[in-house]
């Protein structure tokens, strides 16, 4: 199930609920990135629980795979969840790095994630 917000410069979001059916290959982001795009929304939320874990493991490409997938329709994503006790080094350094760009953040809520994804 997805929800739509309007962020502070009047931009729609899309947000993906908890609880909505789990995200388990790059299809299934597509059609999440179409039915945003249908709304007229170039902005995403996902919270970590609707990712496979497979994502979070990145000797499995899962996450390469999707997060393309934004960068090739030009469609900004913020993950919400609890990233501050991960273990893999590789993991930590790939959040750190996709929270400098502009594409793709890691957030711990909501709020957040508006906020990130309203931005210029």
């Amino acid at each position: 199930m997805i929800k739509y917000h309007t962020g502070s410069v009047n931009l729609k979001i899309a947000e993906v609920e908890p609880g909505s059916d789990l995200i388990t290959s790059p299809g299934d982001m597509l059609d999440i990135i179409a039915d945003a795009g249908y709304n007229v929304c170039d902005r995403v939320i996902i919270h970590e629980m609707s990712l496979h874990r497979d994502f979070f493991d990145l000797k499995t490409g899962l996450a390469g795979e999707i997060l393309q997938k934004f960068s090739n329709y030009r469609v900004k994503l913020a993950i919400v969840g609890d990233f501050t006790n991960i273990k893999s080094k590789s993991l930590g350094d790939f959040i750190r790095e996709s929270n400098r760009g502009r594409t793709v953040n890691f957030v711990s809520s909501v709020e957040e994630a508006v906020e990130k994804l309203t931005k210029k």
